[in-house]
């Protein structure tokens, strides 16, 4: 494939010196997008009971404003990189924000929870489009060189924005109406789009590319079918009564679709029109920061359901103790992510990734103690840990793996970085999740603590081992090539 839009020399006149002041606007609208948008994806988890009561719904119909959020955005992620190729910088980045902007303004006045999901789903396509933009974005603005120091500052927004989402939910709906969480983002949203359509300039030149239909049913058969039968395997109330039936059946439609899907993108390939580009996977590197990336993912997403619910129904904490004992771990992450950054740019990846592995490994290897009567402050401290090696993995494999494919193939990496997080996120919850009930419910139940304990303990075990498959990996990293070759050969 040849992309005018993503050329060796577009991409350096972009990185031109003289182009500073324009690029770093670009990049600061972006960021504080991307810090909007993310926030609300995880602003909303607190409030659903609340919701829930409110629209005198159940639980299981309440929990699709989260699931038909997941849903449009493993769908809308994987068509990111043709729209990134097609549409102008400005252009998808008003597209974007517009839609995120309708969708949290009609969500204000909704007056039945399946108007609400449907602006749930609005709000997801905006916001699935955000994060491919910001990294293609940066890759192509940004040198080598500096690419670290950035993807510093993206990892602020990435860990910061999740963490305060829940604790601020959580005041929301402690004083004020539900409605308030949608009243007080759109402010943000509004002047972020105002200010875009304003200052917003194009940093790359759209290109026709052909869009295979076939190949959008396919993706949204193959990823939707994936995270939805995940994540209703990762539920807990299906957990515990057994009804994993729709899940079981949606789980092997992704699979099977999956396959066709990956089969047509590669016969595509020949004409140069595929929906996401497989040929990234021939960089070395991207394919071993994957394969790290589907175990972090899992082992971060899976932590971060089982925690809370180890402290609220094991440690029996009220509800805002257990925010205030999470929050410090992504305030941590915001702190560290620029620093990681700067240390990319002057040693590489591999003196951060090979002791960041060995770090998240440890942790999870120690949560296998956890018992009814933990000390609540140890928890505070191996979460600050874990995040710590969290902070020192993500940020370089985000470089690593797009700073290792070929200019063309940056909005193709985006999407595919954010289908796979997407669905190793949605994995990890949904394993650990199914083993923390599976042991309980033969230990006497759910709701006996320790039982519940060493279902935990299980899991957290079966993460640990996994885990272990990330740390070879990271042995396998190679010091990147500045000039990409898009090969096996590359990267040494």
């Amino acid at each position: 494939m040849t992309s005018e839009t993503y050329s060796d020399a577009s991409v350096a006149e972009a990185q031109h010196p003289d182009n500073a002041a324009r690029n770093s606007l670009v990049i600061n609208l972006l960021l504080v997008s991307a810090f909007v948008v993310m926030l609300n994806e995880t602003i909303m988890n607190v409030a659903i009971p609340t919701i829930r009561d409110a629209f005198a719904v159940t639980p299981s119909a309440a929990q699709w404003l989260a699931t038909a959020f997941l849903l449009t955005m493993a769908v809308v992620i994987p068509v990111s990189g043709f729209l990134l190729q097609r549409l102008s910088t400005r252009t998808i980045y008003i597209l974007a924000m517009s839609l995120f902007s309708v969708g949290t303004a009609l969500a204000i006045f909704a007056p039945s929870l399946e108007v609400l999901v449907f602006c749930r789903v609005v709000q997801a396509s905006g916001t699935a489009v955000m994060m491919p933009l910001l990294m293609t974005t940066v890759m192509t603005l940004v040198a080598p060189q500096n690419r670290g120091k950035m993807m510093g500052n993206i990892s602020v927004v990435m860990s910061l924005a999740p963490a305060a989402g829940p604790v601020v939910g959580g005041l929301v709906i402690s004083y004020l109406p539900w409605h308030y969480i949608f009243i007080l983002v759109l402010p943000i949203a509004l002047i972020a789009l105002t200010l875009g359509m304003r200052r917003m300039v194009n940093v790359t030149t759209p290109h026709k590319a052909s869009l295979d239909v076939i190949s959008v049913i396919l993706s949204a058969l193959a990823f939707g079918g994936l995270v939805y039968g995940l994540s209703g395997l990762g539920s807990l109330d299906a957990a515990q009564s057994g009804s994993q039936s729709t899940a079981w059946i949606a789980l092997g439609v992704g699979i099977v679709t999956m396959a066709v899907f990956i089969w047509r993108q590669i016969s595509l390939q020949k004409s140069g029109s595929p929906l996401l580009d497989l040929r990234t996977f021939q960089s070395y590197n991207f394919t071993v920061s994957n394969v790290m990336f589907v175990i972090g993912m899992a082992s971060m997403f899976g932590s971060l359901n089982l925690l809370p619910y180890y402290l609220q129904n094991v440690l029996k904490l009220e509800p805002v103790y257990i925010g205030l004992i999470l929050l410090p771990g992504g305030l941590w992450m915001a702190v560290l992510g620029p620093f990681v950054g700067r240390l990319y740019d002057k040693i590489g990846p591999k003196p951060l990734i090979i002791p960041a592995m060995f770090v998240i490994s440890g942790v999870l290897w120690a949560m296998t103690l956890l018992g009814t009567a933990t000390w609540w402050p140890l928890i505070l401290v191996g979460y600050l840990i874990l995040c710590t090696g969290f902070s020192f993995l993500f940020g370089p494999l985000f470089t690593l793996s797009l700073g290792s494919v070929k200019p063309e193939f940056y909005s193709h990496g985006s999407a595919l970085l954010g289908s796979i997080q997407q669905v190793a996120g949605a994995a990890g919850v949904a394993l650990l999740i199914a083993i923390m009930a599976s042991r309980a419910q033969s230990l006497g139940g759910i709701d006996n603590v320790e039982a519940l304990a060493s279902g935990i303990r299980m899991a957290f075990l079966v993460g640990a081992i996994i885990s272990v498959f990330a740390v070879i990996a990271a042995f396998f990293i190679r010091k990147p090539d500045p000039a990409p070759q898009g090969s096996w050969g590359g990267g040494h």
